[in-house]
């Protein structure tokens, strides 16, 4: 492969991935924590969207476990984004054949 051959497939991997972070931007993800008590919406991006609190899981006499529950809910959907992120990414540059050292 020429270099401008490289070049030409560098700047489609560069297109594809651009297409594919904008695509990122609506892909969402949810998870839960406490049985459901707490849902958190994250965006492919890790655009947290939403938070759904289930009224019984609040206590008024135990916040602390209701702020676990919003953290743990909130870290679980961002490594759903995250690995959503990653295995588009992955996609995209497996799918290039970009020449050695290219493929990050």
């Amino acid at each position: 492969m020429n270099q401008a051959q490289a070049m030409k497939q560098l700047q489609r991997a560069q297109a594809e991935m651009a297409r594919v972070q904008e695509e990122l931007k609506s892909d969402l993800v949810t998870a839960s924590a406490g049985g459901g008590a707490v849902k958190v919406s994250v965006t492919g991006d890790l655009t947290v969207t939403d938070v759904v609190i289930d009224p019984r899981a609040v206590d008024p006499e135990d916040v602390a476990m209701l702020q676990d529950l919003v953290v743990a809910a909130v870290n679980e959907a961002m490594r759903q984004a995250q690995e959503l992120s990653n295995a588009k990414m992955q996609r995209v540059m497996g799918g290039m054949g970009l020449p050695g050292g290219l493929g990050f």
